[in-house]
């Protein structure tokens, strides 16, 4: 699949440092400026199992267009791996993350299963950065998610020993207002 379309970007200042915008209600800042486990957040919301439904994991080339720009820090040949997440067969996020090869081969052994649970089965160290913010659609998305867009989207890295092991791009589908309450998306996005 293609990676949605970009309506709307939040300044990476603004990501970093956390402030993103100011109309972002406060459950929705935690989930998509937080630096904890969305799938672990899935769970904790809907009390239910996440599933992970892989969509494929394929080579990609290092100079993908639509690829966040940190992309460019992890060493080739690339992989991209594309996956929904469901709670009790609801479709509540779509994502697609970047790994050089040999490291998505060494980490990612269980393909079905949750990349935060794959990286943290050793309890080893890592430091996740949100890197960016951004309204997304896709027409695909608006068929799974059965909802209209803008969704909103985030991408962060994982460091492990200072280096980017992997880069995550993550959209999110309005079901979660469900529990997160609603968001202004398209307020926001016609006012940008």
């Amino acid at each position: 699949m293609p990676s949605p379309q970009h309506l709307w970007q939040a300044p990476t200042a603004a990501v970093l440092t956390g402030e993103g915008p100011r109309q972002l209600p406060g459950p929705w800042r935690l989930m998509l400026l937080g630096d904890g486990s969305p799938t672990r957040h899935l769970r904790l919301l809907t009390g239910q199992p996440v599933a992970v439904d892989l969509i494929g994991m394929t080579p990609e080339p290092l100079d993908h267009p639509d690829a966040p720009p940190e992309v460019k820090e992890l060493t080739p040949p690339l992989l991209r791996r594309q996956v929904w997440l469901h709670c009790d067969g609801l479709p509540l996020a779509w994502a697609e993350s970047w790994w050089n090869q040999t490291e998505a081969d060494l980490h990612l052994r269980d393909r079905n299963q949750p990349i935060w649970r794959s990286l943290t089965e050793g309890r080893s160290e890592l430091f996740r950065e949100v890197d960016g913010l951004a309204l997304v659609n896709a027409d695909w998305l608006e068929m799974t998610f059965g909802l209209r867009g803008p969704f909103w989207s985030r991408h962060y890295r994982f460091f492990r020993g200072g280096k980017a092991l992997t880069v995550i791009r993550e959209v999110f589908s309005p079901q979660l207002e469900t529990w997160l309450g609603p968001t202004l998306r398209q307020e926001l996005q016609r006012n940008s």
